[in-house]
């Protein structure tokens, strides 16, 4: 079986790297065969040897034939022609002109759109069964007249059907083709937004606590030398800071480890468990770093989906880490519950003389994060020299989704 299959291998590789000595093969084999077919008197005949009518027949075959990959159509009409000629010059059939337009109608059928093809198919066959029944001797429906259609038939629907078949794999390996690149192309999508989001926890969670850390350790720096008993305390807070900031960042990369991982709420189960219950936590944070945050929230709080509640902790978290870099030490945080979602709305004044030298990722991070719950985010300075956050996340589809 293994040598079989390695002939067969070997044999089609031969005949897709030399096609044409393989059709002047194929050629040469059907001219050796009418020949043979003469000497030795085929189907009850004498044997005889080949007359003019013949040789012209088998030459016409052999040319054919062995052109019948570069001049399919011409071939087929030459010996078409070359039939009817020989039927009504000779009055007699030749079979190898039967057997190359057979051959000649499969490749042309294999190459050539549907119609093309049978329009071909009929116009040969009807000329063909016409000069049989004309100068060949038969009746209409002789079976000699009747088979040269046959044949004619046949050829064509085999090529057709191999056509459609070579058609249908194209088509099925294209279909394959296109479904590993979108597959691809969904990892890589997955994989870039993993990163941004990865980013993005990364950023809130250490630009927070690392603020933190800095006006701690500069406020200790000045009070070192006139009032050296809050040094400790300012130590403690950084300590407290430094620890926080090094769990959050473990539980971040933890997402690294277990991104495929998921909870009920379809978000991943490493997520750090931030949220607006929270908030009480966070003020502290700030105020023990110098930033007075004025908070009022209006309307009944409620329980939030995950996602909302996530982003919701940590827009305010980011830009009130940003009013503590750039604002006079004050802020005003509003969380504003209704029945459809949540907003916020952050302000504090902008120290004059103050320019943002921020990467700019926090507000494109808050953005995001609004954005990922189907929200929005504006974030600009007024005119009256306070820098303002507006975050609105809907909650009610969000809720319907999860349940």
């Amino acid at each position: 079986m293994e040598m079989g299959g390695l002939r067969e291998t070997r044999a089609g590789l031969a005949i897709h790297r030399h096609p044409l000595l393989c059709d002047v093969a194929l050629g040469l084999f059907l001219a050796a065969s009418a020949i043979a077919g003469l000497r030795i008197g085929a189907h009850g005949e004498q044997p005889r040897a080949p007359g003019v009518a013949d040789a012209v027949a088998i030459t016409v075959a052999f040319l054919a034939v062995s052109a019948r990959r570069v001049r399919t159509r011409p071939a087929l009409i030459v010996v078409a022609l070359t039939w009817v000629a020989l039927v009504a010059l000779d009055h007699e059939r030749q079979p190898v002109l039967i057997v190359a337009a057979v051959v000649l109608l499969f490749t042309f059928a294999s190459r050539n759109d549907r119609r093309t093809v049978w329009a071909t198919s009929c116009c040969i066959g009807v000329a063909l069964y016409l000069a049989g029944v004309a100068w060949g001797g038969g009746e209409w429906w002789a079976p000699e007249n009747l088979g040269a259609l046959a044949w004619v038939g046949m050829a064509t629907a085999v090529g057709d059907a191999a056509r459609s078949r070579r058609a249908y794999v194209a088509e099925v390996e294209e279909r394959a083709r296109r479904a590993e690149q979108s597959r691809d192309e969904e990892a890589r999508r997955r994989v870039v937004e993993e990163r941004v989001r990865i980013a993005r926890e990364l950023h809130d969670v250490v630009a927070h606590h690392i603020a933190v850390i800095k006006v701690q350790a500069t406020g200790a720096k000045h009070i070192l030398a006139h009032r050296p008993e809050q040094v400790a305390p300012a130590l403690d807070h950084i300590s407290r800071s430094s620890d926080a900031v090094l769990k959050e960042i473990a539980s971040v990369v933890g997402l690294l480890r277990g991104s495929d991982d998921l909870d009920g709420a379809g978000a991943p189960a490493t997520e750090p468990t931030r949220g607006l219950a929270r908030l009480g936590g966070l003020l502290d944070d700030l105020a023990a770093a110098g930033l007075l945050v004025d908070h009022r929230p209006l309307g009944e709080s409620r329980e939030l989906p995950v996602l909302v509640d996530l982003a919701a902790y940590r827009i305010a978290q980011e830009a009130l880490t940003n009013a503590q870099k750039y604002g006079d030490g004050t802020a005003r945080l509003t969380v504003s519950y209704a029945s459809d979602g949540v907003t916020l709305e952050i302000t504090n004044p902008v120290r004059p003389g103050v320019t943002r030298a921020g990467s700019g990722y926090g507000i494109v991070g808050m953005r995001e994060r609004a954005a990922s719950t189907g929200g929005a985010l504006t974030a600009c300075r007024g005119d009256d020299g306070r820098f303002a956050v507006r975050a609105e996340l809907p909650a009610a589809d969000l809720e319907r989704v999860v349940s």
